[in-house]
Parts: C-alpha cells; structure tokens; sequence
C-alpha cells in the first residue's frame, strides 16, 4: 500500500465555530484591568479600541461561537490547510517517531495570521470602523491585517518595530503593496514615539513599543479608527483555533492521534490555535497529549517570567492583564524571531500554563536555525524563524524517541514561511549569528517593573 504524506480536506470541511477554551479551562479568566483606574475594565474603556463583536468574544463563556460566512467565505482562499507527514525529516533523523506539521504558510499572506485578520477586519468593518491601526514584529501579522484591511476596504496604519523594519524590508514591501502605511516604530508620528526617539535616536523598538503608538494612535483618533492585535488577548486565540480542529479531522484521516502537540510562542496565538482543540479532547475526552509551547531564550517570558498583572504596553496605556511577563519595558535583544519579542504572554495561555495543563521550553536562536535549515533541506519548505523553534523542540522528541525506541507521534504548527527572512538564514549560514540568553540579572529585576496590583481586591 502506498504511504500517504498529505491529509487534505475540503472546503466544506473548514470549521463553521471558533471553539473557546474558557467554557472548559478549570478556572475562570481573570479580570481585565483599566490601566487608569486598575479597576476592571468596562466595554465603554475597550470600545474605544474594539468594536463590540470582538469585546463580546474577549469576554464570552460559550464553548463554540459561530464564524459569519461572509468570513468562511474568505478562510476558502487557503482554508482547509494541508497536514503533511514530514518523512524526509523522520529519515534524516533515523527515529522511529511520527512527525506531522500542519502548514499554515499557504495563506496568501503567509501565515496563520490571516485566521483572525478577517475576522477583525470583518467585525470592525460591519461596525462601521472607517481606519484600522496595529503593531507588527516580523510583519506577518502586519502583512496578514494590510490583506484583509484591503478587502473590507479599511486603510491601515501599521507600526512596525525598527530593528525588524530593517532587517525584513521585504515585509514591509508587502504591507505596501497590500495599501498599508508602515511606521518604523518607535515613530515620530506619536507622542510617545516622540519621546523615545528624543532620549535615543537608535532606540531599536519592542513590540510593546509598537503596541503603544498604535494604540494612541486608534485613542486620539475620537473614533475615527480602531486597533487591531495580532495575538495575546483572547479573541485573537479564539480565531485561531480552526487550524486545531482541521487537524484534529487530519489526524483520524491519518489513523493517528498525537503524543505530543507543538507551537512556537510570543505572544501565544498559533500554539493556542492548534493546541487548544486539544487540550479539549484532553479535558472532556480522557485524551493525554503533551501540549508543548516553545519560546526564545531571549525572551522567555513562561520560563523565566513571573505570573502576575501587567501592562499589554510599554507606554503602560493598553490594559493590564495577568500572564507570565518580563515587564512591559522589557528591551528585548534583537533576535531574528522578530515576532517572538514580546514581553508578555496570553492571560489565557498564561492561566493553563499556570495550571499545568501546558508545557513550555525555551530554546537558543542558532539552534533554531539550525532545526530550520534541516527542516528546509529534507522536506523543501523553508520556515519563519519563529516556527522554527516548533521545528527544533520536534525535532528534538523525535530524538528522545530514537533514543528510547518509541513510536511516538508528533504533531507541530508550521506558522508560516521564510521567504522574506532569507538575510537571517545568510546570517547563520554565513556564522555570524549570535546567542543571545536573558541574564539572570534582568530576571531578578522583574518585579520592580510591573504594576503593583491588590489581586485579593479583584472581584
């Protein structure tokens, strides 16, 4: 009998429900704070940025809320994705193991933050949302919204942290070719942006940087525009959890069902997207799988952060939220992961973390690379950076198993490709990538950079 490698599905099969972990997480979401007031937040304060359909999931306990067709409609331009079974890859390895990925780098964006751009753009749009502002790291969050701000015919302002504006003009190239306006942040166009290029020309940007000038931006527009976010807060995650339940269809197709899930994490929406249709089938079904969020070294904020409230932003202006967090000023180095820089992670993500129900590992860049650049010579797909620590930490149970003889069955997120990421791979090809670990020192430092909040006092 012939091997199979691809499992596809079809049109009719791509999920007609996003399915939301709080229904079964076994403790509730905690309260969002006004960074004003540290008072929960209302949906008048969130208004300002969200247009009400999106406040509604941020905050809905329903198990499943229905996705509008007119968004089905569009997920048909790459939705259902493929799962490919990385064989090339298990031979190279010699591991007895099973390694599958699904690949969401065939969006026409190029990865799966197209997922939850439509849905955005769609309910802003219906709202009546006439302008769109949003940050970007690497710039597949910011090309992903620039694609579907075009097609609900929104402009977008996108602010894009400087180092990866230099170092992926490419991106940056797209967003404009999709109609966006891109910003290397910190900006001149801000208040904020302003002040920080007053105190260093050179400053090289963060996500919450980013976040802090699209966020103003959106504030002082007097509801001219609204802001999007590529990942963290919870109706991002929620968008993201049809890639999940298209591979939990895969997957029986294959007769196969995993030891062990994977994704990379920054903010935490594509490990989410996969992983928490399974951690369902763990929590209701009896299911066991691992489920295994993988971070930079740089910035490792579910390693090496600590669980407690927290600004969203470095101007301290977005809402602060409890996750695992290395502070909102956190500086991060300048890792090639661009979309990996972020100091804090999903309070959803962040509470299953703290409750066990996840795993996570932090790994170093050229490591990265290196799983990348195997990964691209066996099986002919050449991956973001940021999926490539998925790719590593696969890799590496593949291993474990060919030590132990196990067949074990792994299933990782392949979020996007790496064509526009082509100088970071010439840097290490070339040796003149560095490592770059966060010191103990700037760990011991955490507390003093985050908001002191009375937990008990929350109601």
């Amino acid at each position: 009998m012939e091997e199979q490698t691809k499992y596809l599905l079809n049109e009719n099969d791509i999920p007609r429900a996003w399915y939301n972990i709080n229904a079964d997480s076994p403790v509730a979401p905690e309260a969002v704070l006004n960074p004003m007031t540290n008072e929960p937040v209302t949906p008048d304060f969130l208004s300002v940025l969200f247009p009400m359909g999106l406040i509604e999931q941020e905050v809905s306990m329903d198990r499943y809320i229905d996705i509008p067709e007119e968004v089905r409609e569009a997920y048909k331009l790459w939705r259902p994705t493929p799962l490919i079974r990385a064989r090339r890859l298990e031979k190279a390895l010699g591991t007895p193991a099973h390694i599958y990925f699904k690949y969401e780098g065939v969006s026409p964006s190029g990865s799966h933050k197209s997922n939850t751009a439509i849905a955005q753009a769609y309910y802003n749009k219906i709202a009546g949302t006439k302008a769109m502002t949003t940050e970007t790291g690497a710039g597949q969050w910011g090309s992903a919204l620039s694609m579907a701000c075009q097609f609900y015919d929104m402009p977008l302002e996108v602010y894009m942290v400087r180092v990866s504006y230099d170092q992926k003009p490419y991106r940056r190239f797209l967003m404009e070719t999709y109609g966006a306006e891109v910003n290397a942040s910190p900006s001149p166009k801000t208040h904020y942006g302003q002040k920080l290029l007053a105190e260093d020309a050179n400053n090289p940007g963060s996500l919450g940087i980013a976040i802090s000038e699209a966020v103003e931006m959106a504030a002082s527009s007097n509801g001219g525009k609204k802001y999007g976010l590529g990942s963290v807060l919870h109706h991002v995650l929620l968008h993201q959890s049809v890639i999940g339940e298209e591979a939990l269809k895969q997957m029986d197709m294959a007769n196969e069902y995993p030891d062990v899930v994977i994704g990379c994490v920054g903010g935490g929406s594509n490990f989410a997207g996969i992983a928490f249709p399974f951690l369902r089938e763990n929590l209701k079904n009896g299911q066991r799988t691992r489920l295994l969020a993988v971070e930079p070294d740089a910035a490792p904020s579910l390693t090496r952060g600590i669980y407690a409230f927290d600004y969203g932003d470095t101007a301290c202006s977005a809402p602060i939220c409890k996750m695992y967090t290395l502070g909102a000023d956190f500086m991060p180095a300048s890792i090639h992961s661009g979309g990996l820089r972020y100091h804090g992670m999903a309070p959803t993500l962040s509470s299953l973390y703290a409750q066990g129900l996840v795993e996570a590992v932090a790994v170093s860049q050229t490591k990265v690379f290196e799983a990348a650049v195997l990964f691209a010579r066996t099986e002919g797909l050449l991956p973001a950076p940021e999926s490539s620590h998925a790719i590593l930490a696969a890799i590496n149970e593949a291993l474990e198993a060919k030590k132990t003889g196990e067949k074990k069955v792994i299933l990782f997120n392949l979020s996007g490709h790496g064509h526009f990421d082509l100088s970071s791979y010439n840097k290490y090809l070339t040796g003149q990538m560095e490592d770059y670990a966060l010191p103990d020192e700037a760990v011991k430092n955490i507390r003093q950079h985050i908001p002191a909040i009375k937990e008990n006092a929350l109601v």
